[in-house]
Parts: C-alpha cells; structure tokens; sequence
C-alpha cells in the first residue's frame, strides 16, 4: 500500500529566506509544489516584553517564521523560548502530516521531541568549519544522523566526508537554472553601476566572508590596474577595513538574483576566489554552474568540487596564486570565438537543473515514506 506524502514542511533553517538567494530557496521553493512549506529562521533579538512567532508569506506557498525574542536571554534560555513557541505552533496540527527539514543541526536542541512523518537533512556545508560556529554543533549534527530518515549533501566531497555516518544519504551538488543564467548571454544594457566603469571586467558575486581570498583579488588589482574588478554580495563576519581598497575594485554591495544575470553579462571573465581553508574544504559553489549558464570563462582556486568535475573537463581555470589567475584571465581575454566551448557547456549543464535535483530528492523522500523499516541509523 502506497503510504501519502504530508502535506507540511517545517525547515530549521541558519539562513534567512531574504537574505542571499541560493540552495536553500531554489529547492524549497519547488518543494512549495508538494508541501506548505514553513521556514523558520533563527532568532531576532527586539525590544520586546513577550517572545512571540510570526509568520509571513512569500511567492509561493512558503511562509517564512520568525522567532522574536527579548534582549539579554541567556543561551538555555533561548533554545527553552524557541522551543516553547515552536511547541505552541505545533500543538493544534498533525505529526503525520509534517515533513521537517534541517538545515540547521543546531534546531535538535529545541525540536528533538517532535517526531513528523519524514525527516530530511540537506547537510548542504560543513557548518562547524565556519568562523564563530557553535561548540556543539558537531554534537548536535549526530543527533541530526540519527534522527534523519534520509540524508542529502551538497556536494561530492561533503558526502564522502559524511557517508560512513549513515545508511541513507546522497550527494546533491549545486545545481542551476540555466534559463535564468543564460538571459546574461542576451542582455545589451548593464546596470547604471557598473556601465560607466570602462576597461575588461572580472567578477565575483556571493557572500564576502572568511572563505573569500582578499589577498588574491588584492595581487590580480595590483598586477592589472587596467582590469576592473566587480565584486557584489554582503561583506559578513570580517572587517570591511580588510578589504583592498585599489581603484580597480568596485564594491557593488547585495544585488538581488533577479538582477545577476544583467551584471553577468557584462563581465568577461567570472572568479571563484575562495582561500582554501577548513571553511571551504567541503563548498560545492552553486556560483560554478551560474557562471557558465550565463557564457562566461571561470578562474577558481583549486576548490575540490570545482576540480572535479569542471576543471577536469576544461570548463574552468584552475590557478591557486595571484599570478595563475591573471595568466588565465589573460588566456581567457584573447579569444576570439568561445562556440566549441559554449557547445561543451551547454552539454554539460544540460544533466543539471535545481528541477531535477528537487524531483530526484523527492524520490527519495517518498521511498522513506513508503519503508516500513526505521531508516535512521
């Protein structure tokens, strides 16, 4: 007997739904086509007597929560505040009729008493790497194991790192949509921001954080003051005063993802400047495939899922110094026709879409569903 799908997702989420626009929407936001999908975000801390949940809609059917919290709760009492609301916004509804969805191990110390119909953990990075991680976030990531009924990684190197740690998991690298992406090859007008700025453009977009290389993009402006270096995305957890101050490099701020593709297609050639360190040991970035889809050559450093498979079939540079980067780029400046390339990505990306991942972890979401045996381990 086929056993039915709930019909609610609950996400335990360390991102916010309006924050950068990456993994967590693109897949949530066509998991809205099978569930009413509720994402709760991590605390906001207000001038508040009360602590209170609030729910707000978004495209779709995705409603986006919100724990509010008083100023000065200790950390106890944080978790026993939002576990109380989350208590109190499960009382009325059906278990059985819930799907949870962790993307944030760290929610077991509140929601571990809960037991929904399925439960999903889209382990899409190496939390505990990145810079002011929680001391028992690994702890909690093995609580996490064993409650999951299914497991899904972000990348290859993540699931090799973590396959031994239960019976159910798949790797689930960054994905695409390449319609999105593509509009960059057509595009004839660049936003007023970065029209005026004359000379070859390189580009970066993403969150500018510790896994981002200053010293790299540092040497490329300094080796080629001519080149203009685009840089979009939130500067988080490091000191703006760190970041090199060449006139070369521009500092677009956050652009929304509707506005990439405009960006993209004015830039000649993209980067994927990650220093590698603990913090990128295990990043699959979703920007690899982004950058293609919209036709443009990519230089990244020697990160693992960029390697393999993009390096390794010639779709990207791979330069690990300053002085690599800037002899690709300039490789990448002299040619005159990209149609042989373009046809080889094309090919490739044609086995990647976020549709086709979101229906692939369907899949395997309902055969849990439908197996009678504890998949946990």
């Amino acid at each position: 007997m086929i056993k039915t799908a709930p019909r609610n997702l609950l996400c335990f989420s360390h991102l916010r739904w309006d924050f950068v626009y990456q993994r967590p929407q693109h897949l949530l936001s066509r998991f809205a086509a099978y569930f009413k999908v509720y994402f709760l975000e991590e605390p906001l801390f207000e001038d508040c007597s009360e602590a209170s949940l609030s729910f707000s809609p978004r495209e779709g059917n995705i409603f986006v929560g919100v724990p509010h919290l008083p100023h000065g709760l200790s950390e106890q009492e944080v978790t026993s505040t939002v576990g109380s609301l989350l208590n109190q916004f499960l009382q009325d509804k059906d278990l059985e009729d819930f799907a949870f969805w962790y993307y944030s191990p760290m929610a077991m110390s509140f929601s571990e008493k809960h037991t929904p119909k399925v439960t999903i953990y889209d382990c899409m990075d190496e939390l505990s790497a990145f810079k002011n991680a929680p001391k028992a976030l690994k702890d909690m990531e093995k609580k996490l194991m064993k409650y999951a009924d299914v497991v899904f990684t972000g990348g290859h190197s993540l699931y090799e790192a973590k396959k031994n740690q239960h019976a159910n998991i798949y790797p689930f690298p960054s994905s695409i949509e390449k319609e999105h992406f593509a509009k960059a090859r057509k595009a004839k007008a660049e936003p007023q921001d970065q029209a005026g700025i004359k000379g070859p453009k390189l580009g970066f977009y993403g969150v500018i954080d510790e896994r981002f290389d200053i010293e790299l993009i540092r040497g490329i402006a300094d080796a080629r003051p001519d080149w203009q270096i685009m840089l979009i995305g939130p500067v988080v957890k490091i000191d703006p005063a760190t970041l090199p101050k060449n006139a070369n490099i521009h500092y677009l701020g956050q652009k929304t993802y509707k506005e990439l593709p405009a960006y993209l297609s004015g830039w000649d050639v993209a980067l994927i400047p990650f220093a590698l360190n603990e913090s990128t040991r295990f990043i699959s970035p979703t920007k690899t495939p982004e950058y293609l889809a919209a036709g443009i050559p990519v230089v990244s450093t020697p990160i693992k899922d960029v390697v393999n498979p993009y390096g390794t079939k010639n779709l990207v540079h791979i330069g690990a110094t300053a002085q690599e980067f800037v002899q690709a780029i300039d490789q990448e400046l002299a040619v005159a026709d990209r149609k042989q390339w373009l046809k080889k990505v094309d090919t490739f990306l044609a086995l990647n879409s976020w549709d086709m991942t979101a229906n692939e972890m369907m899949r395997h979401i309902n055969n849990c569903i439908n197996n009678d045996l504890s998949i946990a381990s």
